[in-house]
Parts: C-alpha cells; sequence; structure tokens
C-alpha cells in the first residue's frame, strides 16, 4: 500500500506528525509512505528511515500534482487539513482521513475565553487521521534524525555534552518570543556556558542578550548554523530555554529538558512537547488568569493590546529556580 502523508507547516507541527510517519512504517504490513511539506520544512524530515519519498512544494500544490497523481496512491493521511489539502485530496481521488483541528474550539477559547479544547496532545489527533490504519501510539517521542554533517564542533568553542544551556532565541511570530529583559533575568548567574540559537532575524536580540549576560560565558550561533546544526546542539545541551517554538519540539524528539515560556499561546492548544514517556523532562511556564489571554491560535509580531503581559508578566524568578534545578550537577 502507497500513503501520502500531509503537512504543510510548521518546523514544530512537522516533527509532531514523525510519531505517525514510524507508527504507520512499523505497524503496518507493505507500505511505502510519501510525505508531501514544505521545501522549507525538509529539513526536519531528512534521513527519516520511514519514509520512501519526501516531496517538497515552495507555494503550491500545483508544482507537482501531476507527479502525485503519478504515484496511484492508495491513501492520503491529512495532518493539515485546510483548503488546500482539500484540492490535493479532491486532484488525487482516493480514500482519505484528516486530523480534526478543532477550530471552532480554538476560536471560543481565543475570542470568549471558554475552554471546550479536549485534553489531548496534538500528535495524538494526528493519530486520527490514520484511524484506518488502527495504528496506536508507541509511546515514543517524535524523531529527527541527524547525520554527521549536522554536529558542530563543542570543543572548538569550549563546550561539553550536556554542559551547556541551550536557548530558542527566536519563534515564528512576536508574541512567542520572551522579551531580551525577561530572558537575562531568567539566565542571569546560570552555572552553566549559554548557546544562543536562531537565524539571521534573531541577530539583534541576541547581540542584547550576550551584552546584557556579559559577565556570563555566552556563545552566539544566531544566523551562523543550519537548523540542523541547532538540533544538534539542542540534543547536546543540558536543557532547552524556549518559547513556544519550532526548537521546543525539536529537543522533544531527543527528550532534552525543556523549560518552556508560553506568550500569546497557551498549552490547552495541545502543542506542548511531546514526552509520553518523561513528562518531567518538560515545564510549561505561563501567566494564569490573564484576560486577553490566549488571544491567538498562532501568534502576532507584536501585542495587540500593546502591554505585551502574557510574557512581562512572568514569573522570572520561579523559572529561574526551575532552569537551577535542572542545572544542578
Amino acid at each position: 500500500m502507497k500513503v501520502l502523508l500531509v503537512r504543510f507547516s510548521s518546523i514544530g507541527d512537522v516533527v509532531l506528525t514523525t510519531p505517525v510517519v514510524r507508527c504507520l512504517k512499523e505497524q503496518v504490513a507493505d507500505v511505502e509512505i510519501h510525505y508531501i511539506t514544505k521545501k522549507a520544512f525538509a529539513p526536519v524530515l531528512e534521513g527519516n528511515p520511514y519514509i520512501s519519498q519526501l516531496i517538497t512544494i515552495e507555494k503550491s500544490v500545483d508544482e507537482v500534482i501531476e507527479q502525485l497523481k503519478n504515484e496511484q496512491y492508495d491513501f492520503v493521511i491529512d495532518l493539515h487539513n485546510n483548503i488546500r489539502t482539500l484540492r490535493l485530496k479532491r486532484a488525487l481521488g482516493v480514500k482519505s482521513a484528516a486530523f480534526p483541528k478543532k477550530n471552532i474550539a480554538k476560536f471560543l477559547l481565543t475570542k470568549f475565553k471558554i475552554n471546550r479544547l479536549p485534553k489531548v496532545h496534538v500528535v495524538d489527533r494526528y493519530f486520527e487521521a490514520a484511524a484506518y490504519f488502527n495504528i496506536k501510539p508507541d509511546g515514543k517521542p517524535c524523531d529527527f534524525f541527524l547525520s554527521e554533517e549536522d554536529r558542530v564542533d563543542l570543543s572548538a568553542v569550549d563546550l561539553a555534552p550536556k554542559e551547556f544551556i541551550a536557548v530558542a532565541m527566536g519563534a515564528q511570530f512576536g508574541t512567542k518570543q520572551m522579551p531580551v529583559e525577561l530572558m537575562a533575568k531568567i539566565l542571569k548567574d546560570a552555572t552553566l556556558p549559554i548557546v544562543l540559537l536562531g537565524g539571521k532575524m534573531d541577530e539583534e536580540r541576541s547581540t542584547k542578550l550576550k551584552k546584557a549576560l556579559d559577565s556570563q560565558k555566552v556563545i552566539d550561533f544566531c544566523g551562523k548554523i543550519t537548523l540542523r546544526q541547532s538540533a544538534f546542539l539542542t540534543q547536546q545541551a543540558r536543557c532547552l530555554l524556549s518559547g513556544d517554538t519550532g526548537l521546543m519540539h525539536i529537543a522533544s524528539a531527543f527528550e532534552t529538558p525543556i523549560i518552556s515560556v508560553w506568550g500569546n499561546t497557551v498549552p490547552d492548544f495541545g502543542m506542548y512537547a511531546y514526552a509520553p514517556s518523561h513528562p518531567e523532562n518538560f515545564t510549561n511556564h505561563e501567566v494564569q488568569n490573564l484576560s486577553c489571554r490566549p488571544c491567538s491560535k498562532i501568534g502576532y509580531t507584536t501585542c495587540p493590546k500593546k502591554h505585551f503581559n502574557c510574557m512581562h508578566l512572568q514569573d522570572a524568578v520561579a523559572i529561574k529556580e526551575d532552569l537551577a534545578t535542572r542545572t544542578r550537577n
């Protein structure tokens, strides 16, 4: 049987689909798995042994629709579930199923603060889309397969495995990013070296944080290494300090302890770090009972209310104590 899995965004979302890919391959006899995503997210799936073919698009499924028709798929597992994937499924004309996005429940929570969302991780909702195959979660984390090319020479920057703190500087949206001032309070007096991870767009913030922590050892990799090299560093870190980011989900694949700080989004959306066997590895910090939160299921460039209290009112002392506990020898 030939199966096509579909997920077009984002880094974190693609990571969270990997348990379905693995269980489908391991629990269904003679299945061939193809996966389609945007080219920007392909590095997340590189080297995945459960995927026979990785198909990418820049913007539109029209770029590959004839190729997909020629594959003659038996089933489409739609882990994105939007108008684009509906068009794709109609064009292929084969059996399909989509995961339940719970958009009405998300709307009620973001607009009226009425929480009707099930206490179910999004990974388990992804499995619902594969119910046709009767596969079950195997209790393992997400997958991210590194290669030798993804390694970073730790000795070159005087680091040792599991003896540094990784920090995710960026996020897809500004309202998911920790303010530099908050990160500085949390990381001040940290006993281990600090490694800053992010893209070129995070360089200004990383420079400010490095300056604020001038008495500590800080190594800034923002804009200097690939996503997969950043993944390697999350694997090697003692723990990761992160907002609601793709790097959080990548680190969870390696079961690296994570201290996650939540801004405009909430764990109730089901997108927290996936830890079926070791939930103790991960801690969520959020400002409770804030009347405007969550303001969006995704995020904004800046706070719609202009105050950004979901981050500015975080308990920096409690987060700092959490970090100290996780980095204590």
